[in-house]
């Protein structure tokens, strides 16, 4: 856990057990709750800078997954639906009502499975995954992934380069530098879960959130990173099209706008924020969630 730790949440970090998984989660600020979920192989680190430009607004809670970062392992495999249940168990254990959840890839597919269910003030979705119809073409590429993922898990000799190359595409923005370099050191470790979510990304009955992200009714900010040539922008656009509150912000990227472009992001955050009120009290979530 040596290198992943380096790429989560600071080492000081509350630990949150739920379902017997040790969750890292760090808090900072004071106002509407404002939960960020990394994509996977990352890490909490990740949301480091819209922490410190929101945290004199808005309560910040980062967590980090289970197997990443400084979170503990969990014997169930990477899912929206794991990954969302493990979020009501934080959302639960820290008292919270109706946050606002900021969701990368594999953390917006779990923000969209959330908000479904549950209270949810509104949704930042980045480069989210679960918008795209899966065929034969697409199920094949998550598992060949899953396949290069877990011939690093068997410390594949090869595997370190290919991953650095890998994350040179994934983030080739130069504000994602120091984090890109932690995740690439941490892709031993974080190899196996990394497999098991592409192979779970394959399944379209775990991966696909489009009718429950077109269900939703609750403001949603699409923050997608153009040069994503993994979670292709022009493949999500017919759902995002359909989501009845959805505004579109696009930003020079690979993955995760928060990271590569965060003075942008958080500009953007922002004004999204005043728009439907997300310090007040009384701002919208999502009506047909339960309590």
């Amino acid at each position: 856990m040596n290198n992943r730790a380096a790429a989560g949440v600071p080492e000081e970090s509350q630990v949150i057990v739920v379902d017997g998984v040790q969750l890292a989660v760090a808090r900072e600020g004071a106002g509407t709750p404002v939960i960020c979920l990394h994509a996977i192989g990352h890490g909490g680190r990740d949301f480091e800078a819209f922490a410190a430009g929101a945290r004199d607004q808005f309560e910040v809670i980062r967590i980090d997954w289970p197997g990443q970062g400084r979170s503990g392992p969990d014997p169930k495999p990477p899912t929206p639906a794991r990954y969302a249940h493990l979020l009501r168990g934080v959302v639960v254990a820290l008292g919270l009502q109706s946050p606002v959840i900021i969701g990368c890839s594999i953390g917006g597919a779990a923000a969209i499975n959330y908000a479904a269910r549950f209270p949810t003030r509104a949704l930042v979705l980045a480069n989210s995954g679960g918008l795209v119809e899966l065929n034969a073409s697409s199920r094949r590429a998550c598992l060949f992934l899953s396949r290069i993922f877990a011939a690093g898990a068997r410390r594949a000799w090869w595997f370190g380069t290919l991953y650095a190359l890998y994350y040179r595409m994934v983030l080739p923005s130069k504000a994602a530098r120091a984090q890109r370099r932690r995740i690439v050191k941490a892709g031993y470790e974080c190899a196996q879960t990394l497999s098991d979510a592409w192979a779970n990304f394959a399944d379209a009955k775990e991966a696909d959130q489009r009718q429950a992200a077109i269900a939703l009714q609750l403001p949603i900010l699409v923050a997608w990173a153009m040069q994503d040539r993994i979670n292709l922008f022009n493949l999500s656009k017919p759902t995002i099209e359909k989501m009845k509150q959805a505004h579109l912000s696009q930003f020079q990227g690979g993955h995760a706008a928060f990271l590569e472009q965060p003075q942008q992001f958080m500009a953007e955050f922002l004004r999204f924020a005043s728009q439907y009120r997300l310090t007040e009290a009384s701002s919208p979530f999502n009506k047909a969630a339960n309590a």
